[in-house]
């Protein structure tokens, strides 16, 4: 098993903040109150006030009417959400055949509540999946026949028939 870095674990809204931060930095040079407002679809006065609290915990650096920039601390725990998110919504769209939309939402909820253990064995069952000799394409190729005909596939029935 990965063995992973301890990060601190934070409350839902933080971690959106945070992940917000980070996903907005890739695309820009600087992040705003204005475009976290937007991004979370909250107030910006609501975001001025959970900027102040990510102050004082460390995790931002953010000057009144500035711009927004994570600690070191910060980036460490954006990073493991934006991990967290990634493995999830992959897991659900791609493993789970759910839609990529719905994968996102879910995998933003999921993400705040999942044990590190659940989602390492999802991470190893991906891995697993993709490089086992019948591969990825078999075993999934099956499962969306199943979601898509309420039935098990010929080949996987066959094979119940016969274990009788």
């Amino acid at each position: 098993m990965v063995k992973q870095k301890m990060v601190k674990k934070y409350s839902a809204s933080v971690e959106d903040y945070l992940e917000a931060i980070a996903n907005l930095h890739k695309g820009e040079k600087t992040v705003k109150v204005k475009q976290l407002s937007r991004m979370l679809n909250v107030k910006m006065p609501s975001v001025t006030a959970a900027l102040q609290k990510l102050s004082e915990e460390g995790l931002v650096v953010h000057e009144k009417y500035g711009h927004v920039e994570l600690t070191h601390e910060g980036n460490e725990a954006a990073d493991d959400v934006v991990r967290r998110h990634k493995v999830l919504s992959r897991f659900l769209a791609q493993a789970l055949g759910i839609d990529q939309k719905t994968a996102e939402e879910d995998a933003c909820k999921l993400e705040h509540v999942i044990s590190p253990l659940t989602l390492e064995r999802m991470i190893k069952f991906m891995e697993f999946v993709e490089v086992y000799p019948l591969g990825e394409a078999k075993f999934l190729q099956g499962y969306r026949y199943y979601l898509e005909h309420g039935e098990l596939p010929p080949e996987c029935l066959e094979r119940s028939l016969g274990e009788r």
